[in-house]
């Protein structure tokens, strides 16, 4: 018998008889959750800092154009030196989470994310703030991989899709928090607030104990026990698996297995998925919208964004187990294809010729004429990206990296998520880096069709391809995929 066999499933499972009682499993996934907070904070934190190293600050290296393309993520479109880091971690962590533990492998990336703020606070010149953001999104990457897989594995199945979602939560909350912080502390500071949740993700995740799941991998049947007991409240006997227990690790040979290429494709899937949906190019031109729509701070658009990502994050994590995970990608599909179709709508309508560029000057009006026209016309592009950003935030936000965490079987689950996280940050830094070549090729109402395009087969490939997990165990969707 394996963890990942079906008698199993009533070891893990709850309590016969009740609902597990344990409350210490919040703390647990709180506590994990810090990292994806400081991967959000992290993020976040180019953005108000750009500025304020432009400045000819005492003290403070300047920032150039292309200095800034690196460090931050978004801004200047070219090479974002914490996608690269984030991709990189995403291997490491893949490597680290099945030799290490779930647990130590959390405690390992607080240091990468408290030295890479440490050097940033600490920079004397670029290199030195490029050093620490390459350190700070290593860190994002092990944390995006190994803290969904933790919360998964903790979690009794009733409430896996809340836990599971508050790492999408926690992620936006500390995008916000960089953006509020950002307009009272100049960039030091700053990073000092950097170091804040990795610190206290380390103290508490230390009084913590390791998957259940994970320790039953390593035969250690006593230890497995007093982990259920202090998590769910469980007085439930498990079974050590035997020693020559089979499966414990992955090979190519595995992926001609149906549990095992099945859900690597939808894994994959769903990471190509989300980044090709255009939200990381929507954020990108929030700013100067909301400047169109004459809005009177345009610097409170990134704001507004973090707060509508926020709230809908939040009713999504409240309503997933009991919406489940298919109903809402469908309707967060839906909602993109309206929304990046009414955008793309919008630079069809602005645009006043074939030379116009792709970027801030197609905005703005051909004539003193349509001033006043192109005001309106901004105002729907303010709601389409608001729109967008809610519809991305209730499912395609959340629910990839909450199913990258359950429908592994745990002898692959370090492999097939640090191939997910890889595939994601990847082609994070492909759209990022390429969207603006693709506007000057298809124009931009023709590249956000595109991505309403890429939006209309998401919702394809929910409806045909995407397993119901809500209420199951993870023992019983691995078995789904074996056909059991």
């Amino acid at each position: 018998m394996t963890p990942d066999d079906p008698e199993t499933q009533a070891l893990l499972g709850p309590p016969r008889g009740s609902a597990p009682r344990g409350r210490r499993v919040f703390l647990a996934a709180f506590a994990a959750a810090l990292g994806p907070l400081s991967f959000g904070f992290a993020l976040g934190y180019s953005s108000p800092a750009i500025p304020s190293l432009r400045r000819d600050a005492p003290r403070a290296p300047r920032l150039d154009d292309a200095a800034a393309s690196w460090f931050g993520l978004v801004v200047a479109r070219l090479q974002a030196i914490v996608t690269l880091g984030a991709a990189a971690g995403g291997v490491l962590g893949g490597w680290l989470v099945d030799r290490a533990g779930r647990k130590l492998s959390l405690l390992l990336c607080s240091v990468p994310f408290v030295t890479g703020f440490t050097i940033i606070t600490a920079a004397q010149d670029v290199w030195m703030l490029l050093g620490g953001r390459l350190l700070t999104g290593l860190a994002c990457g092990i944390a995006s991989l190994v803290a969904p897989v933790y919360i998964s594995e903790i979690a009794y199945p009733a409430v896996r899709g809340l836990l599971g979602s508050c790492v999408q939560l926690m992620v936006v909350i500390g995008i916000l928090l960089a953006y509020l912080a950002g307009g009272v502390l100049e960039w030091r500071w700053l990073a000092v607030l950097g170091c804040v949740p990795p610190s206290l993700m380390l103290l508490l995740l230390c009084g913590m104990p390791e998957s259940p799941r994970f320790l039953l991998t390593q035969h250690k049947h006593q230890e497995a026990a007093a982990a259920l007991q202090f998590l769910w409240g469980s007085e439930q006997d498990l079974e050590e698996p035997p020693s020559g227990a089979e499966n414990q690790g992955f090979c190519l040979a595995q992926l001609r297995r149906p549990s095992i290429y099945k859900p690597f494709a939808i894994g994959i899937a769903l990471m190509a998925f989300q980044q090709l949906s255009g939200v990381n190019a929507i954020m990108f031109y929030a700013e100067s919208i909301f400047e169109e729509a004459k809005f009177k701070d345009s610097s409170l658009a990134s704001v507004v964004m973090g707060i509508i990502q926020v709230l809908f994050t939040a009713l999504a994590a409240l309503i997933m187990d009991k919406a489940g995970r298919r109903l809402l990608l469908a309707l967060s599909g839906v909602v993109m294809v309206f929304s990046t179709s009414a955008f793309s709508t919008y630079f069809k309508l602005t645009q006043s010729g074939p030379g116009n560029s792709s970027h801030v000057g197609l905005l703005a009006p051909a004539s003193v004429e349509s001033a006043e026209a192109s005001v309106g016309l901004a105002w729907l592009a303010v709601g389409s990206m608001c729109l967008f950003i809610a519809g991305f935030a209730v499912g395609w936000g959340p629910i990839p990296w909450l199913l990258m965490s359950e429908i592994f079987p745990l002898h692959v689950k370090g492999v097939a998520t640090g191939v997910c996280v890889l595939t994601n940050w990847l082609m994070a830094f492909l759209v990022t880096k390429e969207f603006t070549s693709l506007m000057e090729v298809l124009r931009p109402y023709g590249a956000f069709w595109l991505a309403a395009a890429f939006c209309i087969f998401s919702v394809i490939f929910t409806l045909v391809c995407i397993p119901e997990t809500k209420g199951k165990t993870l023992e019983q969707i691995t078995a789904h995929f074996e056909g059991r």
